[in-house]
């Protein structure tokens, strides 16, 4: 797993760090193979590191470094297609979030039980259908 953090999160200074689990009383590996990685975006030297944290932080990809990540960006900011791709994928994002939302009020509703399914339904924008679900989750 990669966190790419924008301050220092571990507060050594350093660009990366490598985190393997071990066990603790023998100090050796877990075996697990799970590794985490921690990217300081705040260094932007001139390694190949610092140049990548410094084009995730570009607007604009001419002042990029690495020619395919400009690339990738020049198509989803200026081409008519990328521009539509990234719009519809926005807006998913944004149902997505909104439907998130509406599910967890419907769940606080149904525990009240002062509302009936078709009124959480109405309140919530939700189907009766996924009222009805949500109900039988509860009680499951």
């Amino acid at each position: 797993m990669i966190f790419i953090t924008e301050n220092d999160v571990l507060k050594s200074g350093l660009p990366i760090y490598h985190i393997d689990r071990i066990v603790q009383e023998t100090g050796k590996p877990f075996g697990d193979e799970a590794h985490i990685i921690y990217v300081n975006s705040q260094i932007k030297d001139e390694t190949e590191l610092g140049k990548l944290m410094h084009d995730f932080s570009c607007t604009d990809p001419k002042d990029m470094y690495y020619k395919i990540l400009a690339d990738r960006v020049r198509y989803f900011k200026e081409d008519e297609e990328g521009v539509l791709t990234m719009c519809r994928e926005m807006e998913n994002m944004r149902k997505e979030s909104s439907h998130e939302k509406a599910v967890e009020i419907a769940k606080r509703m149904l525990a009240s039980g002062k509302l009936t399914y078709e009124d959480i339904a109405v309140f919530t924008d939700l189907t009766l259908e996924e009222i009805k679900a949500l109900a039988v989750q509860k009680t499951a």
